[in-house]
C-alpha cells in the first residue's frame, strides 16, 4: 500500500513537471511560471523596447499578480511595475499557438512576436513558424479559447 501510494506521489510530479505549465492565481489572473519566474526569468519590456527576447536579472524583479517578473533594467522593472497590462504576454504567458488549438503548452521565451503592441509567446520556433502562418485567426481562436483554459487553470 505505501508502494503504490508513493508510485502515484511520483507520476503525479512526473506529469505536472513534464506539463512545464505551473501557474499562479492571484486577482482573477493565471500566469505561467515555469521555471520559477514569468517567461522563465526573461524581461517582458525588453521585448518592446529592444525588440529582443533579453534575460532579467535577480536584482531588478517585481512581483505582480502573485508571480516574480525579472528585468534586465531598474528602468524596465519601473516601467513594468507602471503598467504592467501593457507588458505582460497574453495568455497568462502560455503558448498562443496551443490557445489557438484550445490546449495549453509551456514556451520558449526566444520564440515570441510583438502584434499590435501585445507580446505572444510560442512553444518552440518551429511552432512560431505555425503560429505566424495566420496570425489574426491564430489571435481571434486563442482570445476565444483563453477564459475556458484560464478557468481549468484556476481550478
Amino acid at each position: 500500500m505505501q508502494f503504490l501510494s508513493r508510485f502515484v506521489a511520483v507520476l503525479a510530479v512526473a506529469l505536472f513537471t513534464s506539463l512545464g505549465a505551473t501557474h499562479a492565481l492571484a486577482q482573477g489572473t493565471v500566469f505561467n511560471q515555469s521555471g520559477g519566474t514569468a517567461i522563465k526569468g526573461y524581461d517582458p519590456v525588453a521585448y518592446f523596447t529592444q525588440s529582443d527576447a533579453v534575460k532579467g536579472a535577480e536584482e531588478h524583479s517585481h512581483m505582480w499578480q502573485g508571480v516574480k517578473w525579472l528585468f534586465a533594467t531598474a528602468a524596465n522593472r519601473d516601467a513594468f511595475a507602471a503598467e504592467p497590462e501593457k507588458f505582460a504576454p497574453q495568455y497568462g504567458g502560455y503558448c498562443s499557438y496551443a490557445m489557438s488549438r484550445d490546449y495549453v503548452a509551456d514556451i520558449t521565451p526566444t520564440a515570441w512576436k510583438v502584434v499590435d503592441g501585445k507580446l505572444y509567446l510560442n512553444n518552440s520556433k518551429a511552432v512560431h513558424l505555425w503560429w505566424q502562418a495566420d496570425i489574426p485567426s491564430n489571435i481571434s481562436k486563442a482570445d476565444a479559447n483563453w477564459p475556458g483554459q484560464k478557468e481549468k487553470l484556476a481550478q
